[in-house]
């Protein structure tokens, strides 16, 4: 009889578990990984960057994987924010920074900035993605474009598109923190306004026009101490540690042959 009772107990603590699983709300799904394949490109998600260094850099922006900062990427181009603004750091080996009004990685604009949209993209070369400060939520205009594929940084940093055609005039922006003679972007656009790429000679007439009427502070000693927004240059790989020569067990251990 007691047998009984503890089975029906059982059965009665399984019908109430079930039902109130049943009245749980369901939890809402998560928000898929982006593709490491990109989706086709869209003029919607394309990026055009017409530099003072020769030509037009097209990037492929990703709302699949920061849709916010696409947005305000956006949102700041079609405001001509970003016409005529340096590329104020520039690390070989390592990225370009620019999309800043100040010009040396202290300004923004005057939209809220934004949270960061930490997706999974990497830093591979033609990677553009956020600068911000320490607050990993302060991401406001400011972006960069990797020279070299940097791992470390793909969980820090708001990854957002990629250098799909021009990735050589990206390669010939001037270098220095802040460069001699900064690099310029003369016009951004998004691709559904259908802004022709400018000409040699525009390219040549805009950057003499942008270096009279905004010129840029002459390059001091070293980074500009006042900057606070931008990524930081990651610590070199540790050196692998060489291998040791495998030998058969009972083998006699191999010594240096002579030069």
């Amino acid at each position: 009889m007691s047998r009984l009772l503890s089975l029906l107990f059982a059965l009665a603590g399984l019908f109430m578990a079930g039902l109130a699983a049943a009245q749980t709300t369901p939890a809402e799904p998560a928000r898929p990984a982006p593709s490491f394949v990109p989706p086709p490109l869209t003029p919607e998600n394309t990026w055009n960057l017409d530099l003072s260094t020769g030509g037009r850099v097209v990037v492929q922006l990703r709302p699949d994987a920061a849709p916010n900062t696409v947005e305000r990427i956006r949102t700041l181009t079609r405001q001509g924010f970003y016409n005529g603004l340096t590329f104020f750091r520039v690390i070989e080996g390592f990225m370009a920074q620019g999309g800043d009004p100040q010009n040396n990685g202290t300004g923004g604009s005057t939209l809220p900035n934004l949270n960061a949209e930490i997706s999974g993209l990497l830093h591979v070369r033609g990677a553009v993605a956020m600068a911000r400060a320490q607050d990993m939520n302060s991401a406001n205009s400011q972006f960069y474009i990797m020279f070299v594929p940097r791992m470390q940084m793909d969980t820090q940093y708001t990854v957002f598109g990629r250098v799909v055609s021009g990735m050589n005039f990206v390669d010939a922006i001037e270098r220095g923190e802040p460069p001699m003679a900064p690099s310029r972007i003369l016009r951004a656009s998004i691709g559904t306004e259908n802004v022709p790429p400018m000409s040699a000679a525009e390219i040549q007439a805009e950057t003499a026009r942008l270096a009279a009427a905004a010129p840029v502070a002459p390059a001091g000693a070293g980074p500009n101490p006042n900057r606070a927004v931008g990524p930081a240059v990651p610590p070199p790989p540790a050196a692998p540690r060489p291998l040791e020569p495998v030998r058969a067990p009972g083998a006699p251990p191999s010594r240096p042959r002579p030069h």
